[in-house]
């Protein structure tokens, strides 16, 4: 996989997944082991607070009704309008996407810099899950793919946040395929057993990546 130039200090991660695969419990555990966890679901929300040019466009884009009483973003009422609305989707993607992708770049541009300052290597974890949709695989040293079989899948989506098996099937193809995702991937870590499984699988892969590096 080739780099851009403007990172060369700097390895980075891509850490992807399905939904409810359990990738946000991995980047957890690789955050524990010290990794610089760059999470895109979080850069999300602030590219989304009230005031910014991402809340701004999306409000004009859907109306009031997805605005909050308390001024915010009402997620789930955004989450509805784009359930089954594939071009609704896609005008969102089309608005915050730039914003996150924006902002994951300035943040990488620190720590390069802090990286060749301190002439130590240092690696970043993209922690992004629509990594390969949105290009952001393209500036990846390496892919790890978060992976479960597809009846567990839909049994923890159901589970977490109370869908029908429609829903969460819906919700499952509207991503990337996962056997796409797989191909794609560098590592694939498999999150079907226990908790204590997948986090000896992290920490193995993290020690080994440290090594590597010379770390």
């Amino acid at each position: 996989m080739c780099k851009p130039d403007r990172w060369q200090n700097l390895y980075v991660l891509g850490l992807t997944g399905g939904i409810a695969t359990g990738k946000s419990t991995v980047s957890r555990y690789l955050s524990r082991l010290g990794a610089h966890v760059i999470d895109a679901d979080k850069i999300a929300h602030q590219v989304t607070r009230p005031g910014t040019p991402g809340f701004l466009k999306l409000v004009e884009r859907f109306g009031e009704g997805i605005v909050a009483p308390d001024g915010t973003l009402d997620r789930k009422a955004l989450g509805r309008i784009v359930f089954n609305d594939r071009e609704a989707l896609s005008d969102i993607n089309s608005i915050v996407h730039p914003h996150v992708i924006g902002e994951i770049h300035n943040i990488l541009d620190a720590l390069d810099r802090s990286s060749a300052e301190r002439g130590t290597p240092m690696c970043a974890v993209l922690d992004v899950p629509l990594l390969f949709e949105v290009g952001l695989d393209k500036i990846c040293d390496e892919i790890w793919v978060v992976a479960i079989d597809l009846e567990l899948q839909i049994q923890r989506l159901r589970q977490r946040d109370g869908y029908s098996r429609e829903e969460a099937l819906s919700r499952i193809r509207s991503q990337m395929d996962m056997e796409e995702k797989l191909a794609r991937a560098d590592v694939v870590i498999d999150n079907s057993g226990s908790p204590a499984d997948t986090e000896s699988r992290v920490r193995e892969l993290w020690q080994g990546l440290n090594r590597r590096l010379g770390r």
